[in-house]
């Protein structure tokens, strides 16, 4: 455990004691087996929502994170998270999304006296939501995100909650950063990937023209390049034909392949 972690014992599930650093435990089982950012998201909301909600008061987590300036819900630890995070997105605004713009909690303890957001409100009540918290993460990857609380009773998260709340996703903004990061290197890796594949067969077609054609190197390129646009296919494509009908070879491993 890393040297100035909170480790204060928070109370859930009616009375459970559990330490943020079993929280940080969990986030770790979830970063090695989630195969994608979206479910590690999604696992962490279940995870959230299971931790703070309480006998009689289920709470509702949704993670709606921003990426290329686009929000998109991302996680949800159920379907009335999932439906509610994604109305707000359709309405472009809402406690969550403030918060998300702004930096800043929100919280709204009771849906039916909060006179902003009106139209939102009221599909939230209609889903029997009396209470929202919305916790934005503080990332240092090149994304924002906020943590999405709904509960189905008017004052649902109390002073204790909200602190118990902001300490989580504190946590939990960090493991997100990790997430994203070894995403980020993951499409690196893919596109490279995809990159040597797409070089290793179109210098394999230029090898068969030059046989073919008894040409230079230069020219061979500018046939599999005029090729490519007269019959407006990619280049790899066209270069992948050429090969097969050489080899009769459908796929083209090379040296770089795991």
């Amino acid at each position: 455990m890393s040297e100035g972690m909170d480790t204060r014992k928070f109370h859930y599930d009616g009375g459970r004691e559990e330490s943020v650093e079993d929280f940080v435990l969990q986030l770790q089982d979830v970063i090695l087996q989630s195969s994608d950012v979206r479910d590690f998201l999604t696992d962490m909301a279940a995870i959230m929502a299971s931790r703070l909600s309480q006998s009689g008061n289920h709470i509702s987590c949704g993670i709606t994170v921003i990426r290329n300036k686009r929000p998109t819900t991302v996680a949800s630890s159920d379907s009335r998270a999932r439906a509610l995070d994604e109305l707000q997105n359709s309405f472009g605004d809402g406690p969550c999304l403030t918060a998300l713009r702004n930096g800043t909690v929100i919280y709204v303890p009771d849906l039916d006296s909060e006179p902003r957001w009106p139209k939102y409100n009221g599909a939230a009540r209609a889903v029997e939501i009396r209470s929202i918290l919305a916790v934005p993460m503080h990332l240092q990857a090149p994304a924002q995100a906020v943590v999405n609380l709904y509960a189905p009773v008017p004052d649902g998260f109390s002073h204790d909650g909200i602190d118990q709340a902001e300490s989580l996703t504190g946590t939990a903004a960090k493991a997100l950063d990790i997430a994203l990061n070894m995403a980020q290197l993951r499409t690196a890796r893919d596109d490279l990937s995809a990159a040597l594949k797409s070089r290793t067969v179109i210098d394999t077609a230029i090898g068969v023209i030059i046989a073919q054609n008894r040409c230079r190197r230069d020219e061979a390129f500018d046939i599999l390049v005029k090729t490519s646009s007269h019959r407006n296919i990619k280049l790899r494509e066209v270069a992948a034909s050429i090969v097969s009908s050489v080899s009769g070879e459908q796929e083209f491993p090379t040296p770089y392949d795991e």
